[in-house]
């Protein structure tokens, strides 16, 4: 007698996602901004319990995501990330209950751009939609207390990679504490009150592959055979980097400032111009808050040379996969640290573009 194998248990189709909108943003509370031109999230739609598709704008031009020397010109992958963050903070909000008047704190991020052809600015501005899916979900006496998100990314139809992020929420009192609790006691500053500027000689904006200097980050470079260290510059009165007061350094602060020794060090160490270099590779865990008062030392530390893929390099934040290209690619460490406490750690993989 023959028995027929058993069937296959049938599997849940994939969820459709939905066809996203970009004719308007979002409401700016939504992504905890003050100014409506600092929002790029345009749609939000929901799919299942544990995913949600996103739609942001990526501007052709802008005072601050816009001001490079990159050639040819490509949208900023800190932008990209920034469209990340905000996709974060409105699903938390919309989709998992998170009180608008809570506190987020953001624990992780990293983004690979597998195509970064596909993200050269165009004739229009690119639609930028994101595959959201919760891979971690904390959650404290019925509320939400925390989620961890990797996005799947493209632009115009067009795959460009991946993205992640963690972010922690906090109610107004659980956040008092918590950054009390972090300064033994001390009161809060408001970066609406800090002086101006950080004291010292910023680095000049070529440098660093920026255009004008009031994006730059940097003061008081040095430089050794393998490594570049540079105060962070606190831009209290930038209008993308501080959009609102706050009591500590935001974390795309201290991003901007490492992906400026990056390229900074490439340039200065291993001659990649910064006309001609991207950040494909980004990878960072907050460990600290930033302190508004205290100087931020950043230091980076890069690899020997460029390097062709295919194949990998080894740095001391782990392993990176090298596409197999053949473009030139340069992997950079970069802390930052105050009181010779680490804040956070990153890890760059610099890629040249090759003209087009």
């Amino acid at each position: 007698m023959t028995t027929a194998p058993a069937r296959p248990e049938a599997q849940p189709a994939p969820p459709a996602w939905p066809t996203l909108e970009y004719s308007r943003t979002v409401n700016r509370l939504l992504v905890h901004r003050d100014a409506l031109n600092e929002v790029f999230l345009t749609d939000l739609q929901p799919v299942d319990e544990a995913s949600y598709a996103a739609g942001a704008q990526l501007p052709r031009s802008h005072a601050y995501y816009g001001d490079h020397l990159l050639r040819p010109l490509a949208h900023d992958p800190l932008l990209i990330l920034e469209a990340c963050r905000q996709a974060g903070l409105a699903g938390a909000h919309r989709f998992f209950g998170v009180a608008m008047d809570h506190k987020f704190i953001l624990t992780h991020m990293s983004l690979h751009l597998s195509h970064p052809q596909q993200v050269t600015v165009g004739s229009s501005p690119g639609a930028l939609a994101l595959r959201v899916k919760i891979v971690a979900r904390k959650e404290r006496e019925g509320r939400v207390t925390g989620l961890d998100y990797e996005f799947d990314l493209s632009v115009d139809g067009s795959a460009i990679g991946t993205a992640t992020l963690g972010l922690r929420f906090k109610s107004p009192t659980g956040y008092l504490t918590l950054r009390l609790n972090n300064r033994d006691g001390y009161a809060l500053p408001s970066s609406a009150t800090y002086p101006h500027s950080t004291p010292g000689t910023p680095i000049p904006p070529h440098l660093v592959g920026r255009a004008g200097l009031d994006n730059v980050v940097l003061v008081e470079p040095a430089l050794t055979h393998d490594s570049a260290s540079a105060l962070l510059r606190v831009p209290v009165r930038h209008a993308s980097l501080f959009d609102h007061p706050q009591d500590h350094l935001p974390g795309m602060v201290i991003a901007e400032g490492a992906r400026q020794l990056a390229l900074f060090a490439a340039l200065e160490l291993r001659g990649m111009s910064t006309a001609k270099t991207l950040a494909t590779d980004i990878d960072v865990r907050f460990t600290r808050f930033g302190e508004l008062e205290d100087d931020t030392v950043l230091t980076a530390e890069i690899g020997p040379r460029p390097r062709t893929g295919p194949g990998v390099a080894y740095t001391q934040g782990g392993l990176l996969e090298l596409p197999d290209d053949g473009a030139e690619q340069l992997p950079v460490r970069v802390e930052a640290t105050q009181k010779g406490q680490s804040l956070c750690v990153f890890t760059f993989l610099l890629t040249r573009v090759a003209a087009q």
